[in-house]
């Protein structure tokens, strides 16, 4: 085993705990998919691509520039589809092919959006408020020249400031919270002056452009022949669900929409771990001890991935794991770790009302779930509709692998990570509960991986022949 720890993710969490653990004396290995450091949070630009500075980039380039003056081994580009044993990782990197191992792995593989289907969500110009935020903060492009931003939580103020940044127009902002759901949470957003300052920021420039925001709001119908042309808007009760009352439609090119965030749990799911359901955490999550140990010896977790607390607690929490590996391997002394880890302690306390406000913001509504039509699409990649799932329910389905065996939902190259939050909760409604339901089993590949990567050069000649055996 050529290191101490392997990391997977180079957002917030991961790279905090490469850096807390490479100080400490570990050797440390960062993997991450994208081609430099920084998460969806503090995503880089492109190469070559200058874009206006920001609170995130700054945030980003500063701990991109922490990496590139640290020990840590960074092998970013790679996409890992494979974990196992305590522990070895393989990837698909420039170079082909690679594996790792480590006695020690710590998970920090954020969160992935989750929209809920409505119809016409998969026509071209329909996309996700975090797949907008790449196209604004990566790479300087907007999502469309007239554009409906919908669903709920902070990123709808986000997209909006920056689509108006780069020179868009907004048609309307539809809020499925509504102005009393936010004022209840000011006093928690208040806890982080700096963070309540950019959130007012993007509320001035919103409000300067004379943008509609359209307050317990959500988006009824996604239309137009080969691609979006318009947005059907509806009034909804403080539970999601549609209600009388008139419906509104927007001319637009693009629709962002996002209903929150589900935890990217795979790699701990993948070792069994004991998890628990927590719908203000987004879902299933593992369950961890204060450090982010799991009940696997030798697995930590933190960040997004183990339940939505955002990038302040992401960062504080994955400098604890790395720590917590130094101490776990002998590297620190229990004096010494319960000093350096003091601040990044408190400072996860002093963040939990913000990220438990902006989590309870993005949970998932069970009555705006119940709210899809029969014939819309949940499962884009096998094309399985909500009428589907509760067939397979009629026909005997009562968890997510029967689910899956019976409509090969969550069998696509998504592997359910887009489809599966929802259609389990179609699913729960039937049976009784998501903690009945469970979830798909998570297995390798963890990530869709070309067949020609993993063999390179290989060829069938190179295929050792025994000789027959005797007669």
């Amino acid at each position: 085993m050529s290191h101490d720890v392997i990391i997977l993710g180079a957002g917030p969490a991961g790279a905090n705990a490469a850096l807390a653990a490479a100080e400490s004396g570990l050797r440390v290995a960062l993997f991450d998919q994208q081609p430099e450091a920084g998460g969806q949070v503090w995503r880089a630009p492109l190469p070559g691509l200058s874009m206006p500075s920001s609170p995130e980039l700054s945030s980003g380039d500063a701990l991109r520039a922490g990496l590139a003056a640290s020990a840590v081994e960074c092998r970013f580009g790679r996409t890992v589809w494979s974990v196992g044993g305590h522990f070895r990782v393989d990837a698909v990197g420039p170079d082909g092919n690679e594996h790792v191992e480590a006695p020690r792995l710590v998970a920090a593989t954020g969160a992935h959006e989750r929209v809920v289907p409505f119809p016409g969500w998969t026509l071209p110009g329909v996309i996700g408020l975090a797949a907008a935020t790449v196209l604004l903060k990566s790479h300087g492009v907007l999502p469309g020249q007239r554009v409906v931003i919908a669903g709920c939580g902070p990123l709808l103020a986000a997209v909006a400031a920056g689509v108006l940044k780069g020179g868009g127009t907004i048609a309307a902002i539809a809020d499925l919270a509504g102005p009393s759901d936010w004022l209840r949470a000011l006093p928690a957003l208040a806890s982080q002056p700096r963070l309540l300052a950019r959130g007012a920021g993007w509320a001035l420039k919103i409000g300067g452009a004379r943008v509609p925001v359209l307050f317990r709001h959500g988006v009824r119908a996604a239309e137009g022949d080969d691609a979006l042309s318009r947005v059907r808007l509806a009034p909804v009760d403080a539970e999601g669900a549609f209600i009388a009352g008139p419906e509104r439609v927007m001319e637009a090119d693009a629709l962002c929409v996002g209903h929150g965030l589900v935890p990217g749990a795979e790699v701990p799911r993948l070792f069994r771990v004991a998890q628990a359901f927590d719908r203000q955490r987004g879902g299933f999550v593992p369950k961890l001890d204060a450090e982010g140990r799991t009940s696997l010896n030798g697995l930590y977790a933190c960040g997004d991935g183990v339940g939505l607390r955002g990038a302040l607690v992401a960062e504080a929490a994955g400098r604890l794991a790395g720590l917590a590996c130094a101490h776990d391997a002998g590297a620190l002394t229990a004096a010494a770790f319960a000093s350096v880890s003091a601040p990044a302690r408190e400072a996860i306390g002093q963040a939990r009302a913000f990220s438990d406000a902006m989590a309870d913001m993005m949970a998932l509504r069970p009555a705006q779930v119940a709210a899809i039509p029969p014939e819309t699409t949940v499962c884009r990649c096998e094309d399985v509709t909500r009428a589907d799932i509760e067939s397979a329910y009629a026909d005997g389905a009562r968890d997510m692998n029967q689910l899956k065996q019976f409509t090969r939902c969550g069998m696509g190259p998504c592997q359910g990570r887009f489809c599966g939050d929802v259609a389990a909760e179609i699913l729960a409604a039937k049976v009784g509960s998501r903690e009945e339901v469970g979830t798909f089993t998570a297995r390798p590949p963890l990530r869709p991986v070309a067949l020609a990567d993993l063999l390179g050069s290989f060829d069938y000649s190179d295929i050792p022949i025994p000789p027959p055996a005797p007669l």
